[in-house]
């Protein structure tokens, strides 16, 4: 089965779930800045989100150009990914409506960490159909940055509890880790 089906697919629920998060926003009624000041929660909860979805985005492409075919595992793997970001207008939504409350905080944790397991079980599972000495296994290596992302994410999730800025602020950690594109596979693709 070749890739580009998937990659299309991936592509669009993508677009949908920004589409999704951007819509959620409420209009302001009156023109003054007071206004805007009480949507700067939702506003911030709604950045982060999109620079999570822009990186899985990104980083989604790049995974794709490494590999040359798809089979029913992955396109299960793909789907488990999709619907862990599919929930990010729900919990974006709810953050910035309840300014950053534990509880809401600490799930929106919940369903990046499970992201970051989803993306780490489709890699491994085009590994699999790749074989060990693909691009795709040379580029991905040890996997240092999907692993940390996931460890930090389940310190993040509890530590909600103590000090939900403190979860905030560990999210945006493991944003800047994949801020900039795993560039080891275009790396390893021209080489």
């Amino acid at each position: 089965m070749h890739k580009t089906r998937m990659e299309a697919f991936s592509d669009n629920v993508l677009s949908v779930v920004i589409t999704i998060m951007v819509l959620g926003f409420v209009v302001p009624r009156r023109a003054d800045f007071n206004e805007l000041r009480d949507l700067l929660p939702a506003f911030l909860s709604y950045l982060l989100s999109f620079v999570f979805l822009g990186i899985y985005w990104s980083n989604h492409h790049h995974l794709l150009q490494s590999i040359e075919k798809v089979d029913g595992r992955v396109l299960w793997a793909n789907l488990h990914l999709l619907f862990w970001l599919s929930l990010t207008p729900f919990i974006t939504g709810w953050i910035g409506a309840t300014h950053f409350a534990a509880l809401p905080v600490a799930l929106y944790g919940c369903v990046l960490l499970f992201a970051a397991i989803a993306y780490f079980v489709l890699t491994r599972v085009l590994i699999s159909l790749h074989g060990r000495e693909s691009v795709l296994a040379a580029a991905v290596g040890r996997d240092f940055k999907g692993k940390i992302s996931i460890v930090i994410y389940a310190i993040a999730v509890p530590l909600a509890f103590i000090g939900p800025k403190y979860s905030i602020l560990l999210y945006v950690v493991v944003a800047i880790i994949w801020f900039v594109p795993d560039r080891r596979i275009e790396k390893v693709m021209r080489e």
